[in-house]
């Protein structure tokens, strides 16, 4: 889709030599006035895919971000790069092409002039790709890896949603050692959260309260001494047996620790799903594997900055790799024991 432009076009835009570069993309059939418009269009629309690169101030962004199912997406590369593909494209049209110090001034008045510059704009992008790949082929294959149409980078699917809550439960702990977030859910709703720390009525541990974490022992090193409740054992000691219940699901920023999966086997927890890995994987999948616990890794879709160069070379090795395997690192309890001495496995952070 094309939205019109309706203030002038900055200088910077033209050409870092100020000649016009003939552009490969092709106008579409779908042009509208203004971003309003766009949008009553898209409404009636909803189910079907529709991008536009036509995104020319914060107000466009404002408009289009309070719209569920869009995502913002910003594409760069090192400006050393950018410089000789642009070379590149005015040799290709018999034109002049800028010296790299031309090149960089413009590159600096286009991302930060004020009013219309294109850096207030990537940051504001959900997902920031790096297109530092080396042909189009391969830029075109690290999308694809990426799966950007995936349904739940617009609306999180429900193992996303409670992760995510785990995420942002773990910024209140006050562990000097590690952030850890926990949330247990029965039957798709909340019963508890927690994270870790020292316990009500004591000294924060960031504030001197757990003597074992301030003296930055190593990881499996003096646990007795601890004076931290993990973030599983504050979820749980919240919620209580009798709120648990049968079907009840523990998410996880990071996998138990051994004692925490002692306590999650006995109050029934029928599930645990992690992100992160932990040093004690191994013993805490063998005592969730004895006690009928599933236990399930889930890692959500790639956000942030993503380097597409190296999307594609890792896809290139998963691609040799024997097929078979569970997807995003899942393994169910029936089949935990034959992956505990798998590489894959095995997180640690």
């Amino acid at each position: 889709m094309h939205l019109v432009r309706t203030s002038t076009t900055p200088a910077v835009e033209k050409s870092a030599n100020d000649a016009h570069v003939p552009s490969t993309d092709a106008e579409g059939e779908f042009t509208f006035p203004n971003v309003d418009a766009l949008l009553e269009f898209v409404t009636l629309r909803w189910q079907e895919p529709w991008v536009t690169t036509d995104v020319w101030d914060e107000g466009v962004v404002d408009a289009l971000l309070r719209r569920p199912f869009f995502l913002l997406v910003s594409v760069d590369a090192p400006v050393s790069v950018r410089w000789q593909r642009f070379q590149a494209r005015c040799t290709a049209n018999q034109l002049t092409p800028p010296s790299l110090e031309q090149f960089v001034l413009r590159n600096d008045a286009h991302l930060f002039a004020p009013g219309t510059g294109l850096g207030a704009l990537i940051q504001r992008a959900q997902l920031k790709l790096l297109n530092s790949t080396t042909s189009i082929s391969s830029l075109y294959t690290a999308l694809g890896s990426l799966s950007l149409t995936d349904e739940a980078r617009l609306r999180p699917s429900w193992d996303q949603y409670f992760m995510q809550l785990a995420d942002l439960a773990a910024h209140r702990s006050n562990c000097m050692k590690r952030r850890v977030g926990c949330v247990i859910a029965r039957e798709k709703r909340v019963i508890s959260t927690g994270y870790n720390g020292t316990p009500r009525g004591m000294t924060n541990c960031n504030e001197g309260g757990c003597p074992r974490c301030n003296n930055a022992s190593r990881a499996g090193a003096d646990l007795s001494t601890c004076l931290c409740l993990h973030a599983e054992e504050n979820a749980l000691l919240e919620a209580g047996r009798d709120r648990i219940g049968e079907g009840s699901i523990l998410y996880c920023n990071t996998c138990p620790c051994l004692t925490c999966s002692v306590k999650i086997t006995q109050v029934g927890i029928s599930e645990v799903v992690y992100n992160q890995g932990y040093l004690v994987d191994t013993k805490t999948a063998e005592i969730f594997a004895e006690g009928g616990v599933k236990l399930r890794q889930f890692t959500p879709p790639t956000g942030g900055l993503v380097d597409l160069s190296l999307v594609t070379s890792l896809h290139g090795r998963g691609a040799s790799r024997t097929s078979g395997a569970p997807r995003d690192g899942a393994f169910d309890t029936a089949d935990i024991r034959a992956t505990l001495d798998d590489e894959s496995y095995l997180r640690p952070i």
